[in-house]
Parts: C-alpha cells; sequence; structure tokens
C-alpha cells in the first residue's frame, strides 16, 4: 500500500498554504467540476490538499498528525521559529533520524524529519 492522498481542512486556506510553503511545498490554486476552489502540491505522486472547511464544519480537525521529510532540518527549524509556526519539540535524534515537532495554525502536530529528498 501506497499513500496518494491527503486532504486536510481550514478556515483560512491561504494563512495555512502559506505555512505548508516554508517546509518546501509548492501549491496549485484549483477546483474539480463543482467542488470549492483548493490548494493542491504534488509530489513523488503523492497528492496534499488544503480545502477550506465544508459547511457544516465550524473548525479544522486538529487530531491529525502529519509528518513530512525535509532538507536540512536545522535550517528549516530556525526558518519556522521566526513565523506563525508553533514549535512543539526541537530536533531530537530518535531511532528514525533527527526529528522536530511543530504545530500549524489549526492546532494540528506536523512531524520532519531530516531527509535527503
Amino acid at each position: 500500500m501506497k499513500l496518494n492522498l491527503l486532504v486536510i481542512r481550514t478556515q483560512e486556506p491561504e494563512l495555512l498554504k502559506a505555512q505548508h510553503e516554508l517546509l518546501g511545498m509548492n501549491f496549485e490554486y484549483h477546483k474539480h467540476e463543482k467542488g470549492p476552489y483548493h490548494y493542491a502540491c504534488e509530489t513523488n505522486g503523492f497528492v496534499f490538499e488544503i480545502y477550506p472547511l465544508t459547511k457544516s464544519m465550524t473548525v479544522a480537525d486538529a487530531s491529525l498528525r502529519l509528518g513530512f521529510d525535509v532538507r536540512n532540518l536545522p535550517q528549516t527549524i530556525e526558518i519556522l521559529k521566526e513565523t506563525n509556526w508553533k514549535i512543539l519539540s526541537d530536533i531530537q535524534k530518535t531511532p528514525w533520524g533527527q526529528t522536530a515537532v511543530i504545530q500549524d495554525l489549526d492546532g494540528r502536530k506536523v512531524e520532519l524529519k531530516d531527509k535527503i529528498l
């Protein structure tokens, strides 16, 4: 099995897109047929999309935890410290490599792992 699509929803799509661009993502703004406009980033057969909340939603789901490989984790964390990302756990060595945990504007935890991409 290989994950090929992940959709998250937010009240602030433009702000959340800007946060994720700081992790190295490049988004396109588009819509499918009668669906809402949203942001999509496609890399290595994986599509990550940021949609607005549905009409029945009042807040984004903050229980989802994400994980991304990034280039040069120390430099990335230093850049993120000057932005609206919240640093929950600075860089630590783990059995899976160097990792850090940050939090997006909706409260979702995002684990960053230092990888050569």
